[in-house]
């Protein structure tokens, strides 16, 4: 069987006044969210709230059910967007709130472990020395890359690099990235809102999961290492340490919750 050491950590960073960012921790490690709101000191914080909540208590009541992973992660995401979008309708003021989320899953009944996405949050697998994002963001400058028409060092200081072609909050919701995870005994894992690949680079990322092996230890330094260049935005990480004792096995059945 899977086992799952793990440890998450938000921090507003340095120059905002409040955390717009928000996360869940599982105590049994079935399931693990990040969210990145956006739209404003209350709007950002009531749309990640909301996603957080929302996905959380929809996975916890369904999670035994027989829907198949792939729908649960789509119902639990369309939800979410209701959610916000209903809390824009009652409140007026939070009318352009918005949020990204990435969600991974463990369920017992799958073969591999799933993850869904919406926005720039994202999901980093370290396997070696060898890191790779996991997501795809949905970003204009991401699409522009992929196109050819942006180069990616060009991106780095692109002005429109963080405007959003998908996020939760909007009627016009039409992608959902959700796919299965290949894991081997070993890996690592990394959920992160942009406020640490903002300012730290993917190699730095690595550095840093290759050398710190607790979670929390590697959480905290992830986040301090972001606020040393420039902590510009609010940071949230969630690091996973994955064992797999039988490798046609990728699902925990019971996770600690601490490094030790």
């Amino acid at each position: 069987m899977v086992t799952c050491i793990f440890s998450g950590l938000s921090d507003p960073g340095l120059l905002r006044t409040s955390n717009q960012d928000d996360y869940h921790i599982d105590p049994d490690g079935r399931f693990f969210i990040v969210a990145d709101g956006m739209g404003g000191h209350a709007g950002g914080q009531e749309a990640s709230r909301l996603a957080t909540n929302t996905i959380k208590t929809f996975l916890e009541q369904n999670w035994h059910a027989a829907t198949a992973t792939a729908m649960l992660l789509e119902q639990a995401l369309k939800q979410a967007n209701t959610a916000i979008l209903d809390d824009q309708r009652q409140h007026p003021e939070r009318g352009d709130m918005g949020t990204t989320v990435v969600v991974v899953t463990f369920r017992e009944s799958d073969s591999a472990p799933w993850c869904a996405h919406v926005g720039d949050s994202r999901l980093y697998r370290l396997r070696g020395h060898h890191l790779e994002q996991l997501t795809e963001d949905h970003t204009w400058i991401a699409k522009a890359i992929r196109a050819g028409e942006v180069t990616l060092a060009q991106s780095r200081n692109h002005p429109w690099r963080h405007v959003l072609s998908q996020c939760l909050g909007r009627d016009d919701l039409t992608e959902i990235g959700i796919q299965p995870l290949d894991l081997n005994s070993g890996d690592r894992l990394l959920l992160c809102s942009d406020g640490l690949t903002e300012e730290l680079s993917d190699h730095l990322i690595a550095s840093h999961l290759k050398s710190i092996r607790a979670c929390e230890s590697a959480a905290i330094a992830l986040v301090n290492s972001a606020k040393q260049r420039g902590g510009r935005d609010n940071i949230t990480v969630v690091v996973l340490n994955v064992t797999c004792p039988d490798s046609s096995s990728n699902h925990p059945s019971q996770t600690p919750d601490t490094d030790q």
